[in-house]
């Protein structure tokens, strides 16, 4: 089974009871406690083909990271905004055909992500 655009569930589909246990998050509400120390030199993500990209009928990319970093650019190739990246790794299991390049950033940049 091939997953399309929009064939996600959400909160509202699940049972009563599981929805009740469920903790309060919102995705942007934590993004803000994070410190970005970002690589202008050298990105940690890279489309490794784009002729790839461009072949790919749902492109998942679009939709999968959360932090929107992938968008699609007027020209038709996928964009690649790495500065907004919090290195959690969807892109690396996200992409059918392997076709992004994910490395950890260079020693000093990256997310410092806070705990507590």
């Amino acid at each position: 089974m091939v997953m399309k655009k929009g064939d996600a569930f959400t909160a509202k589909d699940l049972p009563q009871a599981v929805r009740e246990s469920l903790p309060a998050v919102y995705v942007d509400d934590l993004l803000v406690s994070l410190k970005y120390f970002i690589d202008e030199k050298q990105s940690h993500l890279k489309i490794k083909d784009h002729a790839v990209c461009a072949r790919c009928q749902y492109k998942p990319c679009l939709d999968f990271c959360p932090v929107s970093v992938y968008s699609l650019g007027h020209d038709g190739k996928i964009q690649v905004a790495y500065q907004a990246c919090v290195e959690c790794g969807s892109c690396r299991v996200g992409c059918p055909y392997q076709n992004i390049e994910w490395t950890l950033p260079r020693g000093g940049f990256g997310v410092a992500y806070k705990f507590g």
